[in-house]
């Protein structure tokens, strides 16, 4: 037996968890909030070091063998020469960026051409499009960048102090814009398309390699993304998906290969395990049923209430939520619809059901765009507040067509961390294989099946369909989701 830590650095606070290397069961756990500071998109990452620091104190580490380390997804940080930060980090999609997603969209040829060379078509964002916007709108900076990481490869570094080898992971690195899942390597091309010039990248890792040892003997594993670290601490393999009900929405599954999609409609990541997550984003969830609720003077809870006074079909009321336009299907500019209104359907009950109708049936077409590139899903694990909701989880298993899961809340991120640098001191130690894992418990969970339900849930999701494609005939192609 031994002890690993997990630490999730998100976009507000640093949580870390002390766990067993046998079991995964959390022995002791801190948290503190980053000392954050002007523009949100603008972050100095000295700040992501005092939350740690403070998250760490009253010896919460003294034990520990190994660090894994989980950060949030896309920030930048750009290093001169010396390895100092040439700006504060940028951060989160920052719209500033999204003049620039477009100009290099255009630039390789269109959206097909990044789907082809790197797996995602470039977003506000995406660490390649904060290159594009750095050499545009602060040029002095821009002509200064030696390296760049990612916040949990700079961590990582931190953590090690600072050595010559730089490191990343397959799952982060993934998510940049410049580094392929489908090939397994750099496009320095597209840096110095976004950039101007050529820039020093970290090294690749593969899932159960360690980033190194600090000078007291301390083992740091590779590192990963928040959402392949959520998914690998959540205990995801082939054959579940994964639906996060945020104000957007998404949708990923574990798969065996690398999708490239011409649309751009998903999003080609690595997990952290050696396998791939698929991902396919709405620009819809929550915010549809918060909308709802404001507009029948109630909250999410009183609007499940309503909702559950309804019958499925919502007496022929259907909701296209794309209230903010539309990711998937790809309808940017576009509203959302409420199609179906007779007498006897406008009723805030009928209202509130096809809200949650709309919302879930809109993920469930982002999962056949997923299904019908040949990925396998027996099991939905559905994320977020509002998987709580009783008409959430009332709905969600006939119209997903699928087992739904819903997890006891935890720190998923960090678990995942923890359960990275147990396989890496695991592989060093020679108990574990580089191809297998610890096989820590899964996530407690809430388990809804469909069972005589699902015939409804196709008679509702065929309504809601015929509604979509009337309303936006051919949005997807020739795509049948």
């Amino acid at each position: 037996m031994g002890i690993v830590a997990g630490l999730d650095s998100s976009s507000e606070f640093t949580r870390i968890v002390v766990c067993d290397t046998d079991t995964g069961a959390v022995i002791k756990q801190g948290y503190a909030p980053h000392p954050l500071e002007g523009r949100p998109s603008d972050v100095d990452p000295q700040a992501w070091l005092l939350s740690l620091g403070e998250a760490a104190a009253g010896g919460l580490l003294e034990g520990v063998q190994a660090i894994g380390v989980s950060a949030q997804q896309n920030a930048l940080v750009a290093l001169d020469s010396h390895g100092n930060t040439v700006r504060p980090a940028l951060v989160g999609g920052d719209k500033r960026a999204q003049v620039a997603a477009a100009d290099l969209i255009d630039g390789l040829g269109g959206r097909q051409a990044w789907a082809e060379a790197v797996g995602c078509v470039p977003a506000a964002q995406h660490p390649v499009t904060k290159l594009r916007w750095l050499a545009r709108s602060e040029s002095d900076a821009a002509q200064r960048v030696a390296s760049v990481m990612q916040a949990h490869d700079w961590l990582v570094w931190q953590l090690l102090g600072r050595p010559a080898r730089r490191t990343a992971d397959r799952g982060g690195a993934s998510g940049t814009g410049y580094w392929s899942a489908a090939t397994s390597s750099y496009r320095p091309d597209l840096v110095e398309l976004a950039l101007g010039h050529q820039t020093a990248l970290p090294e690749v890792l593969g899932p159960a390699e360690a980033a190194g040892t600090t000078p007291e003997g301390l083992l740091i594993s590779a590192g990963t993304g928040e959402t392949m670290a959520a998914a690998f601490g959540l205990g995801i393999g082939v054959g579940d998906a994964v639906v996060s009900l945020g104000a957007s929405g998404s949708v990923m599954a574990v798969h065996h290969e690398a999708l490239v999609d011409p649309t751009g409609m998903i999003t080609s990541l690595a997990d952290a395990t050696g396998m791939h997550l698929p991902v396919v984003h709405t620009l819809n969830a929550v915010r549809a049923l918060r909308g709802t609720a404001d507009l029948l003077s109630t909250d999410l809870d009183g609007l499940s209430e309503l909702a559950l006074k309804s019958t499925p079909g919502s007496h022929g009321l259907v909701m296209l939520p794309y209230l903010e336009g539309e990711k998937t299907p790809q309808l940017p500019h576009t509203a959302g619809t409420l199609h179906g209104l007779r007498r006897e359907s406008m009723k805030p009950e009928h209202l509130a059901r096809a809200a949650f109708e709309g919302m879930l049936c809109s993920l469930a077409d982002a999962l056949g765009v997923l299904r019908a590139r040949g990925v396998e899903v027996r099991r939905v694990f559905l994320l977020g507040a509002a998987a709580e909701l009783p008409a959430v989880q009332a709905a969600a298993p006939m119209l997903l067509g699928a087992q739904v899961l819903v997890p006891q809340p935890a720190d998923y991120a960090a678990l995942g961390a923890a359960r990275q640098a147990a396989w890496a001191l695991g592989v060093q130690q020679g108990t574990l294989h580089p191809s297998a894992p610890p096989a820590w418990q899964g996530a407690a969970t809430q388990v809804f099946e469909p069972g005589e339900e699902l015939a409804v849930g196709q008679a509702v999701r065929q309504q809601y369909t015929a509604v979509r494609e009337q309303t936006h005939p051919e949005a997807f192609g020739s795509l049948k989701v």
